[in-house]
């Protein structure tokens, strides 16, 4: 099945609608790959900001006219927002070997710094890919550098294309974005 033809057939599937039970989709991403060195030994990831379709319980997916469209009677099995920053807090946690958290710190001293992302796009898209772009801030308590940057990373879904290759593909993507800023935001 070609990659547009498997978008149809999703396509199919929304426009149509299921009735019956709602299923629900949990992420199951891989691990990220990687040892870096950061400036940091302990951060809090603040809640990310996340687009309203993304948000949303519901799978949303790009149609091949531009719209974005939900899966009907599919839900992510976590609200998004919450399952990104624990992803992520996972994710940079195993690269850096820093003591990483999601706000609220849980810990009593305070973090030397925080990471606060904000999602412009987090979506599948309809030429058969998963886009995660954005903006990330690294705040400091102490005298060093603040930073800031943009990231704009995507992977490819899995054919055919269903909502369990999209939460695998963001899986990845979430990864992907923990590698970079690891790489880039937290050096």
């Amino acid at each position: 099945m070609s990659l547009k033809s498997s978008f149809a057939a999703l396509g199919l599937l929304i426009l149509t609608g299921c009735g019956g039970a709602t299923d629900l989709v949990a992420v199951n991403e891989p691990t990220a790959k990687g040892s870096y060195r950061v400036s940091l030994s302990t951060l809090e990831l603040r809640e990310p900001s996340l687009p309203s379709y993304a948000l949303a319980d519901e799978i949303s997916v790009e149609a091949e006219d531009g719209t974005l469209v939900s899966i009907p009677d599919v839900l992510w099995a976590d609200k998004p927002e919450r399952a990104i920053a624990l992803e992520l807090t996972r994710h940079l946690s195993g690269l850096t070997r820093a003591r990483i958290a999601a706000s609220p710190w849980p810990f009593e001293a305070l973090p030397e710094g925080t990471l606060d992302l904000r999602f412009e796009t987090l979506l599948a898209r309809a030429n058969g890919s998963f886009q995660v772009t954005g903006q990330y801030f690294v705040g400091r308590l102490d005298a060093g550098p603040e930073r800031s940057g943009f990231f704009d990373l995507s992977v490819p879904i899995a054919e055919p294309v269903s909502p369990v290759t999209v939460s695998q593909a963001r899986g990845r993507a979430i990864a992907l974005l923990a590698e970079d800023l690891a790489k880039n935001a937290l050096r």
